[in-house]
């Protein structure tokens, strides 16, 4: 079914036909009763920190087990977040925290993989496009250069290209 379709359909329905319809997507769909529940009432905050909880878990693990240092858990935060229509900014913030607690991360233990850094230079490119796509450089700007100047003084493997993509 088309977009065009769809509206064609909906303009057919009365008041109470098309409040069923939505109850009934608010029931059955998880994705939709999410978007209702964050449009209605946006903790964003509250998303924020949970958010930055597991993916510090994933380097800092509460339990005392090996980090797994999954890039995969902030994205998937990521999409989610954009998904509900997060402000830019929280996304940004999110963006940028995860490369941060890596840095945190390789400050006190070494990783030999190069891979993980090609993975944290990625994502920091997706933050720089991002932040750069809604026009909130201003408010990012020096985390983005406190995090190449990190990168830079750990040796990360490719850090001179954090320091190409924020000029």
């Amino acid at each position: 079914m088309s977009k065009k379709d769809l509206k064609e359909y909906l303009q057919q329905l009365n008041k109470k036909q098309l409040q069923e319809q939505i109850t009934d997507l608010y029931t059955r769909f998880k994705d939709v009763k999410e978007f209702y529940d964050f449009a209605f009432n946006p903790q964003e905050n509250k998303l924020l920190e949970e958010c930055k909880f597991k993916i510090s878990k994933e380097y800092f693990p509460v339990s005392g087990r090996k980090a797994k240092m999954r890039r995969s858990v902030a994205q998937k935060f990521i999409r989610h977040f954009k998904k509900l229509g997060v402000e830019p900014n929280l996304i940004a913030d999110v963006m940028l925290y995860q490369i941060e607690i890596a840095i945190t991360y390789t400050s006190e233990k070494y990783i030999k993989q190069e891979a993980f850094y090609k993975s944290m230079l990625k994502s920091f490119a997706e933050a720089v496009t991002y932040i750069n796509e809604n026009a909130i450089r201003n408010d990012f700007n020096d985390r983005l250069i406190r995090i190449a100047d990190d990168v830079a003084e750990q040796n990360w493997i490719g850090w001179r290209g954090f320091e190409k993509l924020i000029k």
